[in-house]
């Protein structure tokens, strides 16, 4: 590659960043994942499109979309917050495993009776829709506030479900007869347990290490942060276990560790995942021939069908049963179940490996994710109206609290925005009764900044600066946020941290 090479290269990649945060806007209007944007975006780049470009290396595309997915996962796990999900742990690892092993039966039936694809073919396919996709369901989403429930079961979902997936399309797609089924559920424990237990360690060194050494600057943080998520992925895979639940677990107990300067660790960590997915995506595009496509139309409805319809709406109800979650809930969760970038990526693991018709399998999915998620995606919201799952009323708005170590004066300097709905909001300085140690040494105020005297009347949209010595650190925080979503009396009324109730 040539300089001049390097310079084409660099304005084709800009541009098309560009157009797809374009796109972003587009999609939040239409109600329409912004993915399918992306993926027209490598079909109008490759052979059939203008952009003429022949790309057909399934292997690299297995590659970079294995990459992409650890960057998303790490992203989806430090925004993941352990109050919601913990709550629906249980329910959400169930609807993860024997929900997806009830998914691939159904739809691999169906792949084989109706569209009349070899065992092994109905199989792959089976295992590859299984999984959700995280980023799809959320990019809708995120515009209808749903119960904690709700929300917290789908994320952990997504985040769990892709790793017995991966497991399940590359023991169907290598050669020889398919297992039986207790050594394929034997090992696909093994590597759950294997990557479960590296992604906890990987996790909990890393937030204690980060808690316990100041770094030289607060741009190192979230680079840290991130090599330690794709450290706990690439362990979990060199010891034969789940890479990718090693990644999600130690990215959630990174993001639960009130870690310093966690606000620029969460929008590195945000724009790492964007560029993940939009390189993905067009690239997803790019491996597709769209004029092969054709007859494989018919079959990816057909078996579309029966997924959405038959197999996520039966996995649901029988996964969820022991745990009494209500019928709308129900519905909303097998509605919910949007396929994104996952089933596509999985998709290239035939290809690789030479399964007869992995073409075909490509096509199918392909065609299958594009016309259910324009079937999906834009009814979602409309269906969580209807089923009256929007939260009734506003809740008070979360504190957001950055930490920065003072190593040599072994303290930390809190830096709070009061955020609209917050109940900090008219509370005088003296009622927040921080512990011993901790104090408000400044408030910036529509620009200006001052020390705010013990009567200073807090408002919404004051930037406090507190001090607080090692050993109050936490008890401030937790102090903080008490007051923000139970106003003054919040120790009274019982209300902690977390905005639970004691």
């Amino acid at each position: 590659m040539t300089v001049h090479h390097l310079n084409q290269l660099l304005l084709v990649c800009s541009v098309v960043l560009l157009v797809a945060v374009a796109a972003v806007r587009v999609s939040s209007r239409s109600g329409l994942p912004s993915l399918l944007v992306y993926l027209a975006i490598g079909v109008v780049m490759g052979q059939d499109g203008i952009g003429h470009i022949n790309f057909s290396s399934a292997a690299m595309t297995q590659v970079m979309g294995y990459a992409a997915l650890v960057v998303i996962l790490a992203e989806g796990g430090l925004g993941t917050k352990w109050k919601e999900i913990r709550p629906v742990l249980s329910s959400a690892s169930v609807l993860a495993t024997f929900g997806v092993a009830v998914s691939v039966g159904v739809t691999a039936a169906a792949a084989h009776c109706l569209v009349g694809l070899e065992w092994r073919q109905a199989l792959i396919i089976g295992a590859v829709v299984s999984s959700t996709d995280a980023a799809a369901v959320f990019s809708v989403l995120r515009r209808v506030p749903l119960p904690a429930r709700v929300t917290g079961t789908l994320e952990a979902e997504s985040g769990f479900n892709d790793a017995p997936v991966v497991i399940l399309v590359v023991a169907f797609s290598t050669a020889g007869p398919v297992e039986h089924w207790y050594i394929l559920l034997g090992k696909i424990v093994l590597e759950l347990a294997i990557g479960a237990a590296t992604g906890l360690a990987v996790g909990w060194f890393g937030s204690w290490g980060l808690r316990h050494v100041a770094l030289p600057a607060s741009g190192l943080y979230p680079i840290a942060v991130m090599a330690i998520c794709v450290t706990a992925y690439a362990a979990g895979a060199l010891a034969h276990g789940s890479g990718f639940l090693a990644v999600y677990l130690a990215s959630m107990m990174l993001g639960n560790a009130k870690l310093p300067h966690w606000p620029a660790t969460r929008g590195f960590a945000e724009g790492l995942g964007w560029i993940a997915q939009i390189g993905m995506f067009v690239v997803l595009g790019l491996l597709v021939t769209p004029h092969d496509l054709g007859d494989d139309v018919v079959p990816a409805l057909v078996i579309g069908l029966v997924l959405t319809m038959v197999a996520r709406p039966l996995s649901v109800v029988l996964s969820l049963a022991p745990f009494r979650v209500p019928w709308q809930e129900q519905t909303l969760l097998s509605w919910a179940g949007l396929r994104g970038a996952v089933p596509i990526i999985l998709a290239t693991i035939p290809m690789v490996n030479g399964v007869t018709g992995s073409r075909r399998i490509f096509n199918i999915v392909f065609v299958l994710v594009v016309v259910y998620t324009l079937v999906q995606g834009p009814t979602l919201p409309w269906l969580a109206r209807t089923l009256r799952l929007g939260e009734q009323g506003e809740a008070a708005s979360d504190l957001g609290i950055e930490s920065a170590p003072l190593e040599r004066l072994r303290g930390h300097l809190l830096s709070i925005t009061v955020p609209e709905g917050s109940r900090m909001h008219g509370v005088e300085v003296n009622e927040l009764r921080l512990p011993p140690g901790a104090a408000v040494t400044l408030v910036v105020r529509e620009g200006k900044s001052f020390v705010p005297l013990p009567t200073t009347v807090l408002r919404h949209g004051d930037e406090l600066l507190v001090v607080a010595t090692d050993p109050v650190r936490d008890a401030a925080e937790r102090r903080l946020r008490a007051v923000a979503r139970g106003g003054k009396l919040a120790s009274w009324l019982g209300t902690d941290g977390a905005g639970r109730s004691r």
